[in-house]
Order: structure tokens, then C-alpha cells, then sequence
């Protein structure tokens, strides 16, 4: 059984400091963090960040869960609410690159 390292990351999203929790078994991290997509082209641009990470992200409000790969996807979800993405693995150009979604 492998150890679970549990820890607090602080990134800077929008100017405030967003604590993103991990949870890491040896190479799987998770990071969460909210974010706010208001338009098509907020959409576009978040998805293609998430392309080129070669690990899964999803986004979810309530019991909805989408792959944050698919555009028709993100499209088809409540755009008028806060959602949550979760990571399970760690690139600081995803990060960077969704910084002006972020909400505190």
C-alpha cells in the first residue's frame, strides 16, 4: 500500500493567494481549484490548455462531471456558475494559463 502525502499548494490566481489541495500517491497529484468561463472564447482557450496536458482534468458543478478536454462538453453545462476543476497531475503552464478563470 503506497503512502498518500497530503498537502496545501498555494498559487496565485488573479492577484489573491488560492490554496489548491493535493492529495499524492507517488506520481498522481490532484489539485482543485473554482473557475468562471462567461464566455465561448473563455471556453476555447481553457480547453486548449487542457489539450496539451497529458493527464485527466475534469470540471463539475453539483453531480455534473465533464471531461475539461471536450468543448461541446464545458458548452453544455451551466456557464452562469462557479465550477470546479480538478487535475490529477501538475503543470504550472496549465496553471498559469487558467489563472484569469479563477474566483477567490
Amino acid at each position: 500500500m503506497s503512502k498518500i502525502a497530503k498537502r496545501n499548494q498555494k498559487h496565485f490566481l488573479n492577484g489573491k493567494a488560492e490554496v489548491l489541495f493535493c492529495l499524492g500517491r507517488e506520481d498522481n497529484v490532484m489539485m482543485e481549484c473554482q473557475i468562471k468561463l462567461t464566455e465561448t472564447e473563455d471556453v476555447r482557450e481553457f480547453v486548449a490548455a487542457a489539450t496539451k496536458c497529458d493527464f485527466d482534468i475534469d470540471i463539475f458543478y453539483n453531480r455534473v462531471t465533464i471531461d475539461a478536454k471536450s468543448i461541446l462538453g464545458i458548452l453544455s453545462m451551466d456557464l452562469t456558475r462557479v465550477l470546479t476543476v480538478k487535475c490529477y497531475g501538475e503543470d504550472e503552464k496549465f496553471l498559469n494559463s487558467i489563472r484569469k478563470f479563477a474566483v477567490a
